[in-house]
């Protein structure tokens, strides 16, 4: 029995909300529940499994979206950003002081995970004689969930090599009671021969997404380099709330600044001028405090597009790269209000961004797709829960199906309303999504489920 979740974002809480402890909880039961229907096999007599997997499918901690990063300016001591020089000491310093403190905001939530791999979480009854689950005896089996680790573009800089990375991922397995070794956690499965086995086994074939997504992921370079998804996260998403409470604390209501931190959960985050916007209609700023919040926005955004990561990415051959786009849908922001960059916003979403719901046409180019080698190709990333059927195969007399499935997300996010972008409305929801794989006789020989539920 194999369990998948992902894109959990779980931070130090200085960047917008973590889902709190009780979603795990109440995820603990479930597995419980599931384990035991898991257990009747497919003559319908009741065997108690023994153990099951649990894949936490990248961008799990949330390491970019952290204040921790704007601690110190260029050129202080210990000034790191997730482009710096990896071998220098700056960087593994501050994802050790990010790593720590999100392993004790979210202490609650992680000795769950604890006592799920130690088998405390997850009891079975035995088997009656005539195999059934025998509720009226004491004793009790437990089953062990064994716990991997699959990187995103949120936690990749724990799949850089080195000692003093291989100390921070320690940590992070004690905290979390992982299998994994502290070696470079994997970003693809084939990194890992013990991880491999166990989704042959389930006949599963899975990865973050960000693998397929140019904004968040260097194609040439791999997984072991940052992007611009890094850059505009942290030189403008993260500070842009802290900016504007420093300038303009008492002016509006404290909800606003509170509410202006789940910038970091705005989907698409191209969108997030129109937010803000919105945040300050919302809460009642006269067109004074708009063009003052508007004009911090200019200031960061002019030093964002400035940085020299950010313009090493300009491709002076492509007029339509993604910084080009970027730098329409932030610097035009000086020509007018907010609103003058909708139309903008929206067209470069269609132009670099029009694929980036779904992955369903890159699961088919997949080997294990291709080769029949999976039934599940699963993807994280796009915090879009769907299933997609694939295909449909003979093996011998029987019918068998290849499906894409998505693991959507666990956290609040607003996403922009698909009808009338330019309107800035946002729909927020409380998601939590996860997916279930059984091999062999498991489940009644069924081979998967898939769980979500969305509080509106």
């Amino acid at each position: 029995m194999l369990i998948i979740i992902s894109d959990l974002h779980m931070g130090d809480n200085t960047c917008g909300k973590t889902i709190s402890a009780d979603a795990f909880r109440i995820f603990r039961d479930r597995l419980e529940q599931m384990a035991l229907t898991a257990s009747v096999r497919d003559d319908g007599r009741y065997r108690p499994i023994e153990e099951m997997h649990l894949l936490l499918l990248g961008d799990i901690l949330e390491v970019v979206h952290s204040a921790l990063w704007l601690t110190e300016r260029p050129g202080e001591p210990g000034y790191a950003r997730p482009w710096s020089d990896p071998n220098q000491p700056e960087l593994p310093a501050k994802l050790r002081q990010i790593t720590r403190a999100i392993l004790k905001a979210n202490a609650q939530s992680f000795a769950i995970f604890r006592q799920l791999a130690s088998g405390e979480a997850i009891v079975l009854p035995p088997a009656d004689m005539r195999g059934n689950p025998a509720t009226d005896v004491g004793g009790r089996i437990p089953v062990r969930v064994k716990i991997h680790y699959m990187v995103g573009n949120h936690d990749w800089m724990y799949h850089l090599p080195g000692e003093p990375y291989d100390q921070i991922r320690q940590e992070i397995i004690e905290a979390l009671g992982l299998q994994n070794e502290p070696t470079p956690f994997p970003f693809d499965p084939h990194e890992s021969n013990a991880l491999m086995q166990m989704l042959d086994e389930h006949r599963v074939f899975a990865r973050h997404g960000d693998y397929f997504d140019k904004f968040n992921y260097n194609q040439k370079q791999g997984r072991n380099v940052s992007t611009l998804g890094d850059a505009l996260a942290i030189d403008l998403l993260n500070r842009f709330p802290i900016e504007v409470e420093n300038r303009l604390s008492g002016v509006l209501p404290d909800s606003f600044y509170r509410e202006l931190h789940e910038i970091t959960n705005i989907r698409p985050s191209v969108a997030a001028p129109l937010w803000i916007s919105s945040q300050v209609r919302q809460y009642g700023g006269a067109p004074s405090i708009q063009a003052k919040v508007k004009a911090i926005w200019d200031e960061l955004a002019g030093e964002f597009l400035a940085l020299k990561f950010v313009r090493a990415h300009d491709k002076a051959l492509n007029p339509f790269d993604s910084v080009d786009g970027l730098e329409m849908v932030l610097k035009v922001t000086k020509l007018a209000s907010f609103e003058s960059i909708n139309d903008l916003m929206t067209w470069i979403q269609k132009k670099l961004w029009s694929d980036a719901l779904s992955f369903a046409n890159h699961a088919i180019s997949e080997a294990a797709f291709t080769s029949r080698r999976a039934d599940f190709i699963v993807y994280g990333h796009t915090h879009h829960h769907e299933i997609v059927p694939l295909d449909t195969y003979h093996v011998g007399d029987r019918l068998a199906y290849q499906i894409m499935v998505n693991t959507g997300t666990w956290r609040t996010y607003y996403d922009l309303t698909r009808y009338r972008p330019e309107e800035q409305k946002f729909i927020p929801y409380q998601l939590m999504t996860y997916l279930a794989f059984y091999q062999g006789d498991e489940r009644r020989g069924h081979r998967y489920e898939a769980w979500s539920g969305r509080l509106v």
